[in-house]
């Protein structure tokens, strides 16, 4: 693949030399060329241009879900993957949300294998337990040495407080990273939204914050007496971010991350029902979202995600109560952000948290492998259905007012564009 970038912008505040400048970018066999301003076009090669076209380094999503295998008509790995390559993304992080779920190394071997020969590189995550019902740990060992970036029951709370301290302490001997999903069952019981006045006035069930931060409080305790990797996906609180800065202050080797969603909107988007909006954690207040966002700019909250989450129309065209939970995320990701934060930090924020993962960080400089995001980061609009490219459709973002478009990217040789 032979490709040149023509006047393209530079969005890479890691390279002075580079950031804010417009360039031409020559690609040949995957690896950059040459940048320079002016760069003629050889033979053999492909010019790109496009209206205000900017570039960054791949963009990086810590949680996606994709269907396959047992749930294929929610979404397959290849147009999950061309999905992402559409809308941005260079590298996913898979969650394990399949059925059978990946609790063997042979597993992750499947998933893996899936995911050649595309665009966007995918990283499977293994469960952290078999059949992720939070008894016994699954082949954690096995399935690192297959693959697995991290161990992870997807949405489950680990309720054994032993079975944490035992993950913490045997994944220590391979440096595996633990995720504990943040929230207790007990507490949460049935609940279906944020427990407030949102709630209250539309008779639904709630999720108090106190089933968030209670579980979060225990398992930082863990980690202190444990040691090991513990990352807590998708915080939706203010007590939440307290919290884990305190214990970033003590040393402790923790990270966190925020789905976009719950940045961009609050528990008053479910007034009108709209099942599209029911996601675990819940949308919370505005005053959250505040604390989340200041938590992202002050560095407490490690890196977002788009937390994209295929659902077919079955489980969504019911009662709210009976909905299952989950939004699509990765087509709207970057407008949302983009609307949120400053392009810097838009681009920043998208660009983090492969190192937690001991992923290669791309560079973008002559002579490295191009992983490159292109992008206009210009122009508003609304997001509508026409705008997804998922086989599932229930995205919470239609309707939403968003700013910038992608265009796609360059990695692994190959292009979305």
């Amino acid at each position: 693949m032979n490709i040149l970038l023509k006047s393209a912008k530079i969005v890479c505040p890691e390279n002075r030399e580079l950031h804010s400048k417009k360039r031409d970018i020559l690609i040949k066999k995957g690896i950059i060329e040459k940048i320079g301003a002016s760069v003629e076009a050889p033979a053999n090669v492909k010019t790109v241009e496009k209206a205000n076209l900017h570039v960054s380094l791949g963009w990086f999503d810590s949680s996606v879900c994709f269907g396959e295998p047992g749930y294929e008509e929610r979404e397959t790995i290849a147009n999950g993957l061309l999905t992402a390559g559409k809308s941005g993304f260079t590298d996913v992080v898979l969650n394990p949300n399949t059925y059978p779920v990946p609790d063997t190394s042979s597993d992750v071997v499947f998933l893996k294998e899936r995911g050649l020969g595309k665009a966007t590189k995918l990283h499977p995550m293994g469960t952290l337990t078999k059949n992720a019902d939070g008894i016994d740990l699954a082949e954690l060992y096995d399935m690192k040495n297959a693959g697995a970036v991290a161990f992870y029951d997807f949405k489950r709370q680990i309720s054994n407080p032993n079975l944490l301290k035992i993950a913490l302490l045997y994944a220590q001997n391979f440096d595996g990273l633990v995720y504990s999903f943040p929230q207790d069952g007990n507490i949460k019981g049935k609940g279906v939204a944020h427990e407030g006045e949102v709630s209250t006035k539309l008779g639904l069930k709630g999720i108090p914050a106190l089933a968030e931060e209670l579980q979060i409080a225990r398992d930082l305790f863990i980690l202190e007496y444990a040691g090991g990797k513990l990352h807590i996906p998708t915080i939706s609180t203010a007590g939440s971010v307290k919290l884990i800065a305190e214990a970033k202050k003590k040393g402790l080797d923790v990270s966190c991350s925020v789905a976009i969603h719950n940045l961009f909107f609050s528990d008053e988007t479910l007034v009108g029902f709209d099942t599209n909006f029911k996601v675990s954690p819940p949308l919370r207040t505005k005053s959250d979202s505040k604390a989340l966002i200041k938590g992202l700019k002050n560095g407490t909250i490690d890196f977002v995600t788009s937390d994209h989450v295929p659902m077919d129309v079955e489980h969504k065209r019911v009662e709210f109560d009976n909905a299952k939970n989950g939004s699509l995320g990765l087509e709207s990701a970057f407008g949302a952000l983009n609307t949120l934060f400053d392009l810097d930090e838009t681009v920043k924020l998208l660009t983090n948290g492969r190192s937690r993962y001991q992923m290669e960080s791309p560079k973008l400089e002559e002579g490295a492998k191009a992983c490159l995001t292109l992008f206009n980061p210009e122009g508003e609009y609304v997001f509508e259905a026409k705008d997804i490219r998922s086989t599932s459709k229930n995205s919470m973002f239609v309707g939403a007012s968003l700013k910038g478009k992608v265009y796609g990217i360059i990695h692994n040789d190959l292009t979305t564009l």
